[in-house]
């Protein structure tokens, strides 16, 4: 099976690394519009070749790996693909994205959100293994042919994935709660210190708390403002909920309820009673 990857950023570079260990996988070339990118790509060995994108056309998975509005304009110019090709995008949000894969192609098209990355990103941030045992999300699966339903389950399978189906809707509103959300909260954490605090201070008082709090604002801003341009009704109706819980808060404290305060402090840290299950 020959592998095409358009991105070769964190995602594509990772998932570069991770095919390669597969037997079945013949080949693996990239695609990316930074040259610099393309460079790196191959001399850090995550491709054995970088192609022209008429090239990237002949193979027989072509993995999208760039970012959500890029993945829309990409889809427009892969009509011509054959018939058995298969086509997986990565993308952080499903349901815009679906709704623009020409129908044409809707067949060779699986909407697939592998729920893993870090705050980097280009390809010196690809690491090995970013796929194993994490979540991917498998959305309208229905809608894609049989052939690429399977070559999509296999391929994910082989990387050690745990595969979960659901709609686009669902999967978009899911998201922005448990994805999209906290980047948005973190950027603002972020950008309030900067506001609020000298460059020595924070460099002299930032310990792990606030380090992990705003480590997801290293993250891409070009990627994210997509994502939150693709999610935007999902991720205002996420802060608004949030700002409802911090404002409650906000007036325990104000009021000295203490008994609130420490009622929402134990509610809160009821979450990773889940997350360590």
């Amino acid at each position: 099976m020959n592998v095409a990857i358009i991105g070769l950023g964190l995602m594509g570079g990772s998932l570069a690394l991770s095919l390669k260990k597969l037997d079945f996988i013949k080949s693996i070339v990239g695609s990316d519009h930074n040259e610099t990118h393309q460079k790196d790509a191959i001399e850090l060995g995550l491709v054995n070749q970088v192609v022209p994108f008429e090239e990237v056309k002949k193979c027989d998975v072509i993995f999208l790996a760039i970012p959500v509005n890029g993945i829309i304009a990409t889809l427009k110019n892969l009509t011509d693909v054959k018939e058995n090709t298969t086509i997986i995008d990565l993308g952080s949000t499903k349901e815009i994205i679906i709704a623009s894969v020409p129908h044409k192609i809707r067949k060779n098209f699986v909407a697939a959100h592998p729920m893993t990355g870090t705050e980097y990103f280009g390809p010196h941030a690809a690491i090995e293994n970013l796929y194993t045992d994490k979540v991917v999300v498998l959305c309208d699966l229905e809608n894609s042919g049989v052939l690429q339903r399977a070559v999509a389950k296999n391929i994910f399978k082989s990387l050690e994935m745990k595969k979960y189906f659901m709609t686009a809707k669902e999967h978009d509103r899911h998201a922005a709660f448990i994805s999209h959300m906290p980047h948005a909260i973190s950027y603002s954490l972020a950008n309030t210190v900067m506001k609020q605090e000298k460059k020595e201070n924070i460099l002299l008082l930032a310990a792990g708390g606030f380090r992990s709090m705003s480590r997801l604002a290293k993250s891409s801003p070009f990627m994210w403002e997509d994502i939150f341009k693709q999610n935007k009704a999902n991720i205002i109706e996420a802060i608004e909920l949030f700002e409802k819980e911090l404002a409650y808060l906000k007036e325990s404290l104000i009021n000295d309820e203490w008994q609130t305060v420490h009622q929402e402090l134990e509610n809160g840290k009821k979450l990773h009673d889940i997350l360590e299950d």
